[in-house]
Formats: structure tokens, sequence, C-alpha cells
């Protein structure tokens, strides 16, 4: 089993808070590192909140719960009972330790807008990506080397099941399955009634313009006619679902022209290629859309490693200065330029754009062997040797 790089956090995090929200899609390993954290602590209790049963125990909360001080609670698919949280603030307030509840769920937006309302000040939050790179390098599953594994992890995705298939036929079967129960079960469970058939063809849309500015009219044309403002509510159930990445753009006040379009990115780099059809790397390599998805699969592997706090959005000019990915963090301001080549070459609108924003460094990040400088605050480096914002 691969070890997830958030779990000494979140150890750090339940140490001090009364409780904490682990937010990831469905699959990604919530409930795996849950019990990880439990083994710790004795007597946990797990309630799963999409079995009956387990609902049935919570049918009056503010006593079950009074009953459960001396031991850590585990409420996984939590977002399907939005409700729990208006009984966790007095619970939490009425014996405030830290460790009282780790609370699973699998639709950010929702979570967000029901927890902050109930449970400000008391709750930390915690995002579980898939994979990431550092994750799987040095491991002994599957490949033979780093630069294999990751290649592999581009190709499947970072989704545990995806990722350890023992073959790439294997792993597009469970991703395409997973695409299909997501769209006919668990969005319907989330309230969603949008026909999965519309879904799925918006999805492929998206997949599709990866990396490329988000047009809702011209999407909505293309799904025969739909309205805008409908095409935008088909982009919020995903990006609330943590399948797709709404990317804004960096608004600097440089006196530019800027692109005020957001980009759009399917997040996982395997359901990107199951929506494409993409069954190996030879399809990746071939593939007119390879370039977009190295992007989205290396800023992925960089907003995952980001502190908090820290702000990101692209950099676009009328006039043709752009960075993929520029990061704002402690007054310092960083760029990134993602090139699908061993031998990148920055284009002149990097070096415009690096002027503009005036970054205190910046990252060219290609599938290079060894990290080399190109200027004092300027680097090539892999997606293996990206260092800390």
């Amino acid at each position: 089993m691969l070890q997830r790089k958030l779990l000494n956090e979140a150890r750090r995090q339940l140490a001090w808070q009364p409780a904490l929200v682990l937010l990831g899609p469905r699959q990604v390993g919530k409930t795996t590192l849950a019990r990880e954290l439990a083994a710790t602590m004795p007597d946990a209790l797990f309630l799963d909140l999409e079995r009956e049963a387990d609902r049935a125990r919570l049918s009056d909360p503010e006593a079950f719960l009074s009953r459960q001080r001396g031991r850590l609670v585990v409420l996984d698919e939590v977002q399907a009972m939005p409700d729990i949280f208006a009984a966790l603030r007095p619970e939490i307030d009425a014996a405030r330790r830290p460790g009282r509840f780790l609370l699973l769920g699998s639709a950010s937006g929702r979570l967000l807008r029901q927890s902050a309302e109930s449970l400000a000040g008391r709750v930390a939050y915690i995002e579980l990506p898939p994979f990431l790179a550092g994750e799987v390098v040095g491991s002994t599953e599957g490949c033979v080397d780093d630069r294999a594994r990751v290649s592999s992890l581009w190709l499947r995705g970072g989704f545990p099941r995806s990722y350890l298939a023992p073959s790439d036929a294997e792993s597009l079967a469970w991703r395409a399955d997973f695409v299909q129960t997501f769209l006919a079960r668990d969005l319907p469970q989330l309230g969603v009634t949008i026909p999965a058939e519309t879904l799925r063809r918006f999805w492929r849309m998206c997949a599709h313009l990866q990396g490329q500015l988000f047009n809702a009219s011209q999407l909505g044309a293309a799904l025969g006619g739909v309205a805008h403002t409908t095409v935008a509510r088909y982009l919020d159930l995903l990006v609330d679902a943590l399948m797709l990445r709404r990317l804004e753009p960096y608004l600097a006040n440089v006196g530019k022209r800027l692109v005020k379009s957001p980009k759009v990115y399917v997040r996982d780099s395997g359901l990107l290629h199951a929506l494409l059809g993409i069954a190996s790397l030879d399809d990746l390599a071939g593939h007119p859309m390879a370039g977009h998805s190295w992007e989205g699969f290396v800023i992925e592997q960089i907003i995952a490693a980001l502190p908090p706090l820290a702000t990101v959005g692209f950099y676009r000019t009328a006039v043709g200065a752009e960075l993929d990915l520029v990061v704002e963090h402690g007054g310092q301001r960083i760029g990134y330029e993602i090139k699908l080549s061993s031998a990148p070459k920055p284009s002149r609108g990097f070096w415009n754009a690096c002027e503009d924003l005036g970054v205190t460094r910046a990252y060219l990040v290609a599938p290079v062997n060894e990290p080399y400088p190109l200027t004092a605050n300027i680097e090539v480096v892999s997606p293996l040797t990206l260092p800390a914002a």
C-alpha cells in the first residue's frame, strides 16, 4: 500500500482541532486514510451515512453523539446527511477536545457551505487528491523505475484502483465503470436531476477542451442550444464534485489587456484519458491532447503541494504573454510554464509574462532527467524535482 503524504498533516490537525473534514472524490482513498488515522485511536467508531442502518443510529444525533465523547467518530460520505452539521456544533461546544470527529465527504462545494454555516472555528479542512507523483516514486508497486511510475500515473491517473490495476486495459475498464457509476448513481444521490447522458456529453466536451478557455455559450450551442447559464450550472456541479478544476485568470494590475475567462481541466488525468478513449502510452503520445493532458497533470501536482492560503491562477494577455500557472503566497509570486518536451524552449510569451508580473522565481516543468537553470531565478525542472512554493 502506498503511503499518503497527507497522513501526517491529518494527524496534526486532529491533534488540536475538534473536527476534521477530509474532502476528496469517491474512490480516492478517504476511507483507507481514515482507518490509518483511527488505528492509533482506541475504540474509534465508523459510520457510513449512505447505509440506512448507520443513518438510523443518528436519528437522534444529539443523544447519540453525546454518548460517544470519549472516542473518535468517523462519518463517511457525510454529504448524504447534511443536517448532521447542525447537531455537531452544540456537541463540539459541549465537550471541546481535539480529535472528536473525522468527516469524509465527496462534494466540496455543498459540504463547505453547510459546514461553514455550522462549524466555523471548530473544523479544519484537508483535500485528499488522487495519488501524486511524489507518492508513487520509490515504491515497489507495478513499474520498474520512477520515470515509468510517473508515466503510468499520468496515463492511468491517481485513483488507487486505476493506478494499481494489473494492466492498462483493466485500469481503463475501471475508469469507464467509474464514470458510468458517478453519473448514474453518485450525482443523483447528491440531488442532481440532470440526465446522466447530458452530463456525460458535457464532461466529454470539457475533456476535448482540456486547458482551454471556457466558453459557456459555445458549449451550450454544441449541446443543442442550451443556455449559457445552464452550462455554467453543469460546470459548477462537476467542480463541486471534484471532477473538474476551474482555473481562474490571475488578474494582476499590470496595465495590460488580460484574458478574463477561466480555463477548465479534468482534474484526474486517467479520467481525462478515459473520456478521450486513450488506452495506452502509445495512444497518448500520438494524441493531439497530449500536451494539454500533461499540463493538467502537472498543475494538479503543483496545487496539491501548495501551503494553505496560497492563491493560484493563469496569466494571459491579449498580445500573447502567458504563464500556465501563477502562485502567490507569503509575498512571493511564482510562475510555472509546462511543456511536454525533453528539451523545452520557453516562448517569448513566457519571458514577457515573467517581466510583466515581476515573478520572484519561475519554473519550466517538463519531463527532463535532471533540473537545470535558465537564469538566476528561472529553472527547468521535472514534476519529481518541483520545489515547494
